[in-house]
């Protein structure tokens, strides 16, 4: 057998390098040290021009994942937690260079040197997010190896094949010949076998084999089958990663050929493709087609074991046509989103088990939800309430023979079976069912597109969307034959009908048999699928009357600040880059109004300033649960008003897709939204404060809004 050299073997648990004196210059310290529940932690500045009445976009991404990434280091999360935000951190950073910075690659290749809301030009922004994304990805790969490591001092058996005993070596080369190397295919690069393509985010070896003497070694390609196999392989009660076992045992793959060295890296991909939907005949092919096209988008990043020797470094930039900019040279992992669901079964090292309130929404025997919706609206707050409770209503439409239709907006579905069961059972009872699926959810286009077909199948009517537009709204309406004629009932949600992301994702659901709601929900799927003018009594809705609606309700708490009275708005997004919006919460604190804010990512506004902002005060709160949920409150001179939707404040939400923003009516349920903002605000655990030098600053304490939530568990 041919002898691999043992760096080949150690792919995966290379040494830590010592931090350059360059890169701890580039750093905060505090940004960078070790999260330790008494410290207090800044990020780097979000601030890329003192000048500028804006943050930086991109920079203000970065920050939210270095919160993230503390999440990663801090140690009062249990080790496979902190394995899994450092997992989060990874898969941040890799859509991060599919979307993003792609998007300034294509700005900067078109020739774009019109500067920014914050004053910089594309070019002077990838310099930026240059320098921090790699000190960014080397701190997020440590901080997967101290968790890898704290769970091998736990008693999980992380470990290398070097490391592996005479028998469980020999146990492991079974293993191999019978559940991976059928699985993998090497490629050589010659004059006759041209460089194969390099799939988005791949985990590849590159292999040199010896030729004849005064020959230069060919290059070979072999793709660690991710996603086909588990990252990780159990040998026994010890696991070790994929890519170590088939470096192992890399000379089987080229019987007669000397290996003279393997090398890991990974590629990154622009996923950044526009549809051109307004030209096509049928959106479902285009879309395939886009999906298929999606595959081939240029290289934007290079990830390199650290140990690479230049002439393969060159030979793949070569071949990607990156600039030496974008290499990254790392002590691996590489690819640490993989690390998400490592096979370990020990409780003991992640989270508590938690459940879900299920409501009882049946009432008694006699009763049905349709009844208990009959007297009143019903709240839930995800996922401490469970989605069963959506879930559940849907398929008691289905069920329910007095039910005459129901209609329903998909945006990102999962792969839940309840759901789809409950509409293709209405449409095989005779129900009038409509599913609105939104095909261009990126990434989630091919479940989606498998979704509508089967919808098809069973007889529902499928509407693709409105073009040029996203439908991004999360709506159902139900219409039921009651006595007294025809009623409507309807869910509207900040979250998507996905059960998985309702277990981890924080979100809030209305359901409500308020006839003005009702006809309001009518006229958006009258307006969606047969494009009729619509009117609206309650709903804001984008792109029609989002927009000004918002506007409308700061100049109005300006309006009452400049008239003494009281004026404030607690607003909940998940991003703030919408340069409209930014500028009407400035005119709004000019005015007096006292503006509390949770961003959970992006923010391009900078609270605090002088004449500016210096009533606006920004936090971002971060948790077990990824805060999701979009909510509106508003003062108005004493008499509050709630509103809560799928609208984060972005050009794309409130210009280029359709959302729906819906009032909190009943006053019970307008002081539970303010209750819940208010646990928010307090939260010390996840919470971070955005100060004006465009840094976030995170204060000690222990005071959680979702163990607090948590622990209720109970509908609001």
């Amino acid at each position: 057998m041919t002898t691999v050299p043992a760096e080949v073997s150690d792919l995966s648990a290379t040494p830590e390098a010592p931090a350059t004196k360059k890169a701890v210059r580039r750093t905060s310290r505090k940004a960078r040290k070790a999260a330790v529940p008494g410290d207090r932690l800044r990020t780097l500045s979000t601030v890329a021009n003192a000048e500028s009445r804006y943050l930086n976009r991109e920079l203000s991404w970065l920050a939210f994942n270095e919160r993230v990434l503390a999440e990663a280091r801090d140690t009062r999360n249990p080790p496979l937690e902190r394995l899994k935000y450092a997992a989060i951190c990874g898969s941040n950073l890799d859509e991060f260079f599919m979307v993003r910075v792609a998007g300034v690659h294509r700005q900067i290749a078109a020739g774009v040197m019109v500067p920014g809301p914050d004053g910089l030009k594309p070019r002077e922004t990838l310099t930026l997010v240059r320098e921090r994304t790699h000190d960014m990805l080397r701190e997020i790969e440590k901080a997967a190896r101290h968790a890898l490591r704290e769970l091998q001092e736990a008693g999980v058996r992380m470990t290398r094949v070097a490391d592996l005993g005479k028998r469980a070596r020999a146990q492991l080369r079974e293993h191999y010949f019978a559940e991976i190397q059928p699985v993998l295919t090497p490629l050589v690069v010659d004059p006759s076998h041209p460089f194969p393509y390099l799939s988005n985010l791949s985990l590849n070896l590159g292999v040199l084999l010896g030729s004849d003497e005064g020959e230069e070694p060919d290059f070979a390609r072999v793709k660690i089958p991710v996603g086909v196999l588990p990252r990780v392989v159990a040998v026994g009660d010890q696991l070790l990663m994929l890519e170590d076992v088939i470096a192992a045992h890399i000379g089987e793959l080229f019987k007669g050929r000397r290996v003279l060295r393997a090398h890991l890296f990974r590629v990154t991909r622009n996923t950044d493709y526009e549809f051109e939907e307004e030209e096509a005949e049928d959106l479902l092919a285009t879309i395939e087609d886009g999906l298929r096209r999606r595959r081939f988008g240029s290289a934007v990043r290079l990830e390199v074991i650290r140990d690479t020797p230049q002439d393969i470094l060159d030979f793949l930039r070569e071949k990607l046509r990156l600039a030496a900019e974008d290499l990254f040279l790392l002590e691996g992992p590489l690819g640490t989103a993989d690390l998400m669901g490592l096979p370990i079964n020990r409780p003991d090292l992640a989270f508590p088990d938690f459940t879900p309130a299920v409501a009882d929404l049946d009432g008694d025997e006699e009763d049905g939800i349709f009844d208990t919706l009959g007297r009143g609206d019903v709240i839930l707050h995800h996922p401490y309430d469970s989605f069963v409770n959506v879930l559940n209503f849907l398929e008691e439409a289905a069920r329910d023979p007095q039910v005459l239709a129901i209609k329903q907006t998909l945006y990102r579905t999962g792969d839940d079976p309840k759901l789809l069961g409950a509409l293709r059972m209405a449409a095989e009872n005779g129900k009038q069912v409509v599913a609105m699926i939104e095909l261009k959810a990126r990434f989630d286009e091919q479940r989606n597109i498998s979704w509508a077909r089967k919808l098809e199948r069973a007889g529902a009517h499928v509407v693709y969307g409105v073009a040029g537009l996203k439908t991004h709204a999360k709506v159902s309406m139900v219409v039921r034959r009651e006595p007294g004629g025809l009623r409507r009932y309807v869910h509207i949600g900040t979250g998507n009908y996905n059960a998985k992301t309702a277990r981890l994702y924080t979100d809030l659901s209305l359901l409500s048999a308020d006839t003005d709601l009702g006809a309001d929900v009518a006229e958006l799927f009258n307006h969606l699928t047969g494009y009729a003018e619509a009117e609206y009594t309650h709903l804001l809705v984008a792109p029609e009357t989002a927009r000004t609606g918002f506007e409308a309700l700061l100049e109005r708490e300006a309006e009452h600040a400049r008239a003494g009275r009281e004026a404030w708005a607690r607003i909940k997004v998940n991003q703030l880059t919408d340069p409209g919006m930014v500028e009407a919460l400035y005119r709004a604190s000019e005015a007096g109004v006292k503006i509390e804010m949770i961003i959970r990512g992006v923010c391009c506004l900078r609270p605090g300033m002088p004449g500016l902002s210096q009533t606006i005060r920004v936090r971002s709160l971060l948790g077990r649960y990824l805060e999701h949920a979009r909510v509106f409150a508003f003062g108005n001179g004493g008499s509050p008003e709630v509103y809560f939707g799928s609208a984060d404040w972005m050009s794309r939400n409130l210009d280029r897709r359709v959302e729906v923003i819906a009032p909190v009516l009943e006053d019970r349920h307008r002081d539970a939204f303010l209750k819940i903002l208010a646990t928010e605000w307090s939260d010390q655990r996840g919470s971070w404060e955005l100060c004006s030098d465009g840094e976030y600053e995170k204060e000690p304490g222990d005071l959680s809004a979702q163990q607090t939530f948590a622990d209720a568990r109970h509908p609001v």
